[in-house]
């Protein structure tokens, strides 16, 4: 039994990765709604370009920092338009993110530009401006809070990836820490344009 606690403690990567999937197993055995939930719809996938990490110029350290806690950030290419509850909007082209936030050491075992990339992409959109812009502009933006933002980037990746469980973790990891990000970009108040 020691050694086995060794070897977990040794690979705790391995052991958290281990632990997760068999947890989700059982939550998906017991959880199969099958619900629309805000019945989100797309034609194509996003279109990105990704921009470039700025180590240049940052010195040996400097650089050092930003290849350990730096992260890609991408830029639409394209008007990215979609559908929530059959309203449609859009993210237009400009926009940049950095996909949905994942720490460093889970990105060896989860992308921020996985499999929870449209609902990142959405949420990004959504924090920054704290509302969704429709397609048709008689229609009024969808106006939103932090908690809302996150339901909605929960829901559009279970009707995506179907897979409850990493999309409830990464809910409740927004609720418990996305109020950092969520209060910076009120602080920096920044409006949509036209």
């Amino acid at each position: 039994m020691e050694f086995i606690l060794t070897l977990a403690m040794k690979f705790w990567q391995w052991t958290v990765l281990i632990a997760l999937i068999i947890i989700g197993f059982i939550i998906n055995l017991f959880d199969k709604k099958k619900v629309n939930r805000v019945n989100f719809k797309y034609k194509n996938y996003p279109h990105m370009i990704p921009l470039r990490i700025p180590t240049k110029d940052k010195g040996f350290w400097g650089a050092i920092i930003m290849w350990l806690f730096g992260v890609r950030h991408w830029e639409i290419a394209r008007d990215f338009e979609y559908e929530l509850n059959g309203v449609s909007y859009v993210i237009p082209k400009g926009f940049q993110f950095d996909g949905a936030s994942v720490p460093k050491f889970l990105a060896t075992f989860l992308s921020p530009v996985g499999v929870l990339l449209i609902g990142g992409l959405i949420h990004d959109y959504a924090y920054k401006y704290a509302c969704l812009k429709p397609t048709n502009k008689k229609e009024p933006l969808l106006l939103l809070n932090q908690k809302k933002a996150d339901q909605i980037f929960r829901d559009i990746n279970i009707e995506i990836n179907g897979f409850y469980f990493l999309n409830y973790l990464a809910y409740w990891a927004l609720r418990l820490g996305g109020f950092v990000a969520w209060n910076g970009h009120r602080k920096v108040n920044a409006q949509i344009g036209e």
